[in-house]
Order: C-alpha cells, then structure tokens, then sequence
C-alpha cells in the first residue's frame, strides 16, 4: 500500500515567549514550552499572557504550539491542573504534551493530548496503548533503534515524535529515581537534580577504587541531522530538538540547521513529504550545530542497539571544538598555533594531565599570542578548545532571521465598475476585495505594470510577502491610493480567512475496551500519583497500582531501583559480558559518589543496565 504524503514537523523548544517566537523566524514548524506549572522542567514556566502572545504570533505561520503538562500531578493540585488545561484551550493551544493519566479523565475541553517522553513509549504494544487512549502524537523513547520505530509505525496511524538533537538522560525518561532519593527533588516533578552528571567512583564489591573521579553516567548530546532521512523513511514524522533551558542563540541555530537540511530533503521527495507550516526562513548567519552548546555528540543507538562511545567521562560541561595546541608558555602569555580566528572575549579551555577540563576566558589576542587574566598551570603541546564564540555570540543577540510567506496576486476588473484583488498562498488559501468605482478607469499614458508591482508589493509589517502578480488591467489607470486601499483590503480580508480556516486538531476518541499491554500490575515507577489516573488505570486492565514513590514513603531498608537504561557501562569500558573482554572488570560493580552509593546490574538478555540504590 501506498503511503499518502505525510506531513513534517520540525519542534523546537522555548523557555520563553521571545525563544518561542525565534524558533518560529528561524524556521520551526511548531514549538514547545511550559505551561503555568507542571512542566517538565521547573526553571521554564510561562504565564497565560505569554503563551497568548506565543500562540497568536505562531498560528500566522500555521505553526504550532505545544504546551508542556508533563509531571505527575498531585491529588491536591487536580482541580487547578484542569482549570489551567481549559484555559490553554480558551487561547488557543494547538496541543498538551502530558505524562499523567489523570488528564484523560479531567473535565477539560477536548484539546488535542501528545503522549509525552515520560510515559516511556519503547514498543508497538505501549503506542497502540496510548492512540486508544486518546493521543493525537507519541513521543517515543530516545533509545529506539530505525527498526522500532519503524515497527511501532507499522502499528498506529498517528503521527510519531522523535528527538533528534540535545542532552540525553541517561535512564529511559520518566524511570529515573535517582534524583528523588538522593535529595527529594523528583525528576518527574521538574526539578531534576541532574544526578547523572555528577562524578563517580567506579568500585569493585570490596571498595576499591577501579576509575576515579569521573562522569561515568554523563552522556554526549544527541545529534541525528545525518540521519533524519533514515528516520523519515522509518516513519518519524515529528523532529524534536531538546533545550527548554536553552539561550535563544542555542535555539536559533539548531533550528535554523536541522530546517536546513529537512527542505533539502522534502524538495528531494515532493510526493512523500510535505511541511506542515507556512514561510520562509531568511537567516544573517550560516547554521553550524558545533557553534551551539554541545558536550560532543552521539547518534545514541539509531543505527547500533549495543553502540558504545556514548559517554563524556571527562567532563559534562561543554568543551566546544578544539583549535590548535600550545607552542609556548611565559607567565600568562599562550603561543599557539591555530588556523581559527579568535577575538577578545571568547571562551577556551583545555584538559590537564588529570583529564579534568578547564575553562578560561581570552582577555586579549595578537595574531597567535593569547594574553590572559591569570597564569594557568599549562604545558606546551596541549589542546585547546574553544567553548565560547564571542563574536557569534555578538551576532546572534541581534536580529537574525525574517519570517515570510509567499503570496500571489491577482489584479483583474470584475466588471466596468468594480476593480478585484485576490490575494493566495501555497495551501489554496484565497481572499478576494472588490472596490467600486464611480465611473470607469481612463486609458494610462504610460504602462502601470511595474508601479502598480511596486505599491502591491509594500506589505508593511505583514508576514506577506509578494511573489507573483497577474496585472489583468493592461494599460488602464488606477490611482495610487484606490490601489493602496484594495491591497489593505485584500490582506485583511486574507488574515481573516486564514484565522477562519486554522486547521484546529481536537483530542482523538477514546476507544472501548481499552487494555494496558504485557502487565496487570503497576509500580511506583509507573508514577501513579492521584486518584483520577489510578481510575483510568483501573479501567484499562490495571488490577494492582503500586502508588508513586514521591506520594509514598519508600522503605529505605529495602533496594530500589532508581535508573533503567540502555547504556551500558561495561561496554562503554569495553568490557562487556557477551564478549571475551568481559575479564577487565569485575563481575560486581558501583558507582560512589559522596554519599551515594550504587550497585550496576547488568541485564545482558534485554542488553540493559540498572542502577540500584542498595538498602541503608
């Protein structure tokens, strides 16, 4: 069966209305950011009126607007989380991006529902689970192979999410409860601890240190611009990019990037792929993802379910890109020979002998002599890297992209008396203003053509832009401000037509007999949190719910496990227990740090590693 052509979306994400509104001119088919409260990351809530101003500047552009709902949901907060959901309807929120269950069971308008990474979509199974519950769009799990998420296409008939760029957790998201009990602030509440990102010990069952000292469970950031055809033809019809805390140079650019590269490829299959917004993008600057934070990037496990080289041990910060290395050194004088021009103010860095990563700022540069503020404990020979681009930084705080649509024109008479104007854009969108006249036009003396272009063409702040014009009135003559006043005419009569016809989506049905796949049973990493979701469990099947940790009290006299991923670090270190390297470490491991102390468990039939917190 033939597939019909399938609509792209390019996500970007937005800590604020003015990110939000960067993504959008930069090239984003749709954007996503929090909500008023119960976002996924609690440093990046955004008020009723910004979100407003968001959506209104947004949907001229038929792009969309997501808003983020995605922690679980306490039983005391139900009542406000619901009259928050109506009120991001009542302003015309194209969809939520929710984790709880109990949203599916509020009294809320039937606003479109996006099954969120957190409900940890990995199989068929889970997907058919969550497009019969109700979801317009899944979120799958970042771990996923092309083969399963082709698989999980081959199921379900909504559209499917994947990120393609940004920082990785490294547990499957919504299973990480590392955060939680090693200091009380819960992941799936926003207010991550980054527990991931700390340094560890790698220690045997006795105590002894094996690695000292590094960021074991610190992944690279995620980078599959090489891959986004592979992921097209797998089924992937959403582009994600991860960065809700992210500056707007930082979304600007991979944005501005990844449109780059997905017009390439919807040009290059017109009869497949097809965007799912209006405009075009006008940048100052060339996109590079390497000018954008990043810790190195990975394709984490697209290709390759048992990859290894996934993992930043030195550092969790971002280095940048080297370049070059260190000739001499003289008091807080570097000589370093690079081909890369530098400017006063850029941010370096280098690793010491230690491998620990260290950063400095350039106060002044000579040609290749770099002259600091302080001495640095540095030798000849070492790499430097630069982390900061003061002078991309300088260009993207200003203004670095237009938006615009493209519209054609039609200016014809419609009878002797009466002069018409339509005005249309790609999606057949077509408005029409008719201006009576008193009496007939005159013959001009000269011909009209390119002045009545000029005066069409003045679209003053309007996302239009004018392309093409049919002038179907010859050499008559039509006065400059009868001409004026139609184009005015036509544009609003436009805007009007588009608000009318905005393509609103509304939650999908839920259907009957609805069943949760492969268990009967529930636990508190399932994060069950309130009553309603606990009800809609209930009806699909559920018979046992354990409640979720953060509304229980954990036993602490017992083990728990408070991360589940694919990453293993055995193979990482390259001793992984399917191979004849597997004798380079010991069969028992931990990881220490501070206070915490964790047992790995390696599950080498699923090809998984669990981190368990033992019992106190």
């Amino acid at each position: 069966m033939v597939e019909k052509k399938r609509k792209i979306e390019l996500l970007a994400p937005a800590r604020d209305a003015d990110t939000a509104i960067e993504a959008i001119l930069h090239g984003a088919d749709a954007v996503y950011m929090g909500a008023p409260s119960h976002g996924a990351r609690s440093a990046a809530t955004n008020s009723i009126d910004d979100i407003r101003r968001v959506v209104e500047f947004a949907h001229l552009y038929n792009v969309r607007v997501y808003i983020t709902v995605n922690t679980i949901v306490y039983e005391s907060e139900l009542k406000h989380v619901e009259n928050m959901i109506t009120e991001l309807y009542r302003i015309g929120v194209d969809a939520l991006i929710v984790q709880d269950m109990s949203v599916l069971e509020m009294n809320i308008p039937p606003i479109a529902l996006h099954a969120s990474t957190q409900c940890d979509t990995r199989s068929a199974a889970k997907a058919e689970f969550l497009q019969a519950a109700g979801f317009s769009q899944i979120v799958l799990a970042r771990e996923l192979t092309l083969k399963e998420i082709s698989e999980i296409h081959s199921k379900v008939n909504v559209p499917l999410e994947v990120f393609v760029h940004g920082a990785l957790c490294v547990s499957f998201s919504g299973y990480c409860q590392a955060s939680l009990l090693a200091t009380g602030r819960s992941a799936n509440r926003g207010e991550c601890a980054q527990m991931c990102r700390l340094p560890y010990d790698l220690c045997d069952e006795r105590g002894n240190i094996i690695i000292k000292g590094k960021h074991l469970l610190s992944l690279k950031d995620m980078s599959r611009i090489d891959h986004l055809q592979q992921l097209l033809d797998a089924g992937a019809s959403s582009f994600k990019i991860e960065g809700r805390l992210k500056s707007p140079a930082y979304v600007k650019t991979t944005v501005a990037a990844y449109r780059r590269e997905l017009d390439r490829i919807i040009e290059n299959n017109p009869d497949r792929f097809e965007r799912s917004s209006l405009g075009v993008s006008e940048l100052t600057f060339a996109p590079e993802l390497s000018d954008a934070f990043n810790r190195g990037f990975t394709e984490y496990f697209l290709t390759d379910r048992k990859q290894s080289g996934i993992a930043s041990f030195d550092t969790p910060k971002v280095t940048g890109t080297p370049i070059g290395k260190v000739k001499s050194v003289r008091d807080n004088i570097l000589t370093v020979t690079t081909d890369v021009e530098l400017s006063n103010g850029d941010g370096l860095g280098y690793f010491d002998e230690s491998g620990n990563f260290t950063g400095f700022r350039l106060n002044k540069v000579e040609g290749n002599r770099l002259i600091l503020r302080r001495k640095l404990d540095i030798r000849p020979g070492t790499v430097i890297y630069r982390n900061r681009n003061k002078q991309f930084d300088d260009l993207m705080a200003g203004r670095t992209a237009v938006r615009y649509i493209p519209v054609e024109m039609t200016l014809r008479m419609a009878s002797e008396l009466r002069v018409a104007l339509d005005i249309s854009i790609s999606d057949n969108c077509v408005a029409t203003a008719v201006l009576e006249l008193d009496k007939p036009l005159d013959t001009a003396r000269t011909s009209q053509t390119e002045s009545r272009r000029n005066l069409l063409s003045k679209l003053g702040d309007t996302v239009y832009r004018l392309s093409h014009l049919n002038d179907g009135i010859g050499e008559l003559f039509l006065p400059a401000s009868l001409l004026a006043t139609l184009r005015r005419s036509a544009v609003k009569a436009l805007d009007s037509a588009r608000k009318a016809a905005y393509p609103r989506e509304y939650r999908r049905e839920r259907e009957a007999n609805l069943r949760f796949p492969e268990r009967t049973e529930l636990q508190c990493r399932d994060n069950v949190a309130n009553s309603l979701a606990r009800k809609f469990y209930l009806s699909a099947g559920i018979t046992s719910i354990a409640p979720a940790m953060e509304v229980s009290r954990p036993d602490m006299t017992k083990e728990h496990q408070v991360m589940e991923t694919r990453y293993c670090l055995r193979r990482e270190l390259g001793a992984c227990l399917k191979t004849k390297s597997a004798g380079k470490l010991p069969d028992r491991l931990y990881l220490v740090s501070g206070k915490n102390r964790y047992r790995l468990q390696f599950d080498c039939d699923s090809c998984m590693m669990r981190v368990i917190r033992p019992a106190d």
